[in-house]
């Protein structure tokens, strides 16, 4: 491990954190407009509340089973990732002898590559962590919207049903924000496995990856599509 790996993890660290930082809000002064997470955390609410106006729901249903599968998958793709580390674990020193004839990899030596599998597996751990607590709350926001009163329940106490969707809404809301800090670890481990050829690659594909997320959030045309016209 060399300086400019040291540079290059911190750097890593730094960026992810700034990166989550930001579109979370807090980050306004940066990019005073709202990020796509954050736009669609306001369809979340729209959603809800238009569902308290029809007493059919299958729709709104199948729309949290949707959310539910999507999160699943991603677990379980966090899951066969965490084995193929173990698995590249295992096979350190056929690695070994394949990137000892690579010249444009800076190879550290066994300890190294065994450390930077480690934080590999780490990454995924995380994101299968943030999955799964994300799929149990979506399951806690089907059962919140269950709870729902119907249309003519809604009617005679308007403000009573307000309360009820808000629930659904906030429980809605955090299980997406876990899952996108799950997707958020998954994007950024494409960066995390430029360290295999080197640290300078790492900074540059760690840079590329952030620079992606960062347009997605404001500047895509898929955000473009949810804003309101004249929204900058």
């Amino acid at each position: 491990m060399t300086n400019a790996d040291y540079i290059a993890l911190a750097l890593f660290a730094v960026l992810w954190s700034l990166y989550s930082w930001v579109t979370a809000g807090a980050g306004s002064w940066l990019f005073p407009r709202a990020s796509l997470n954050r736009a669609m955390a306001e369809r979340r609410k729209e959603w809800i509340y238009n569902s308290l106006r029809r007493d059919l729901k299958m729709i709104d249903t199948q729309i949290l089973a949707g959310l539910q599968n999507g999160t699943a998958f991603f677990a379980s793709t966090s899951i066969f990732a965490i084995g193929g580390c173990f698995a590249l674990l295992g096979a350190t020193e056929q690695v070994e002898a394949v990137f000892r004839d690579l010249p444009f990899v800076a190879y550290g030596g066994r300890t190294a590559f065994e450390l930077k599998v480690a934080g590999l597996t780490f990454l995924f751990g995380y994101s299968f962590f943030k999955f799964g607590w994300s799929y149990r709350l979506f399951n806690y926001c089907t059962i919140l919207f269950g709870a729902l009163p119907m249309m003519h329940d809604t009617n005679g106490d308007r403000a009573a049903a307000e309360r009820a969707a808000d629930q659904v809404v906030r429980m809605n809301t955090i299980a997406a924000g876990h899952f996108n800090s799950g997707l958020r670890a998954l994007f950024l481990s494409v960066g995390y496995l430029g360290w295999f050829i080197g640290p300078y690659m790492f900074i540059a594909m760690t840079l590329v990856v952030v620079v992606v997320l960062t347009r997605r959030q404001y500047f895509s045309e898929a955000r473009l599509a949810i804003m309101d016209r004249g929204t900058p």
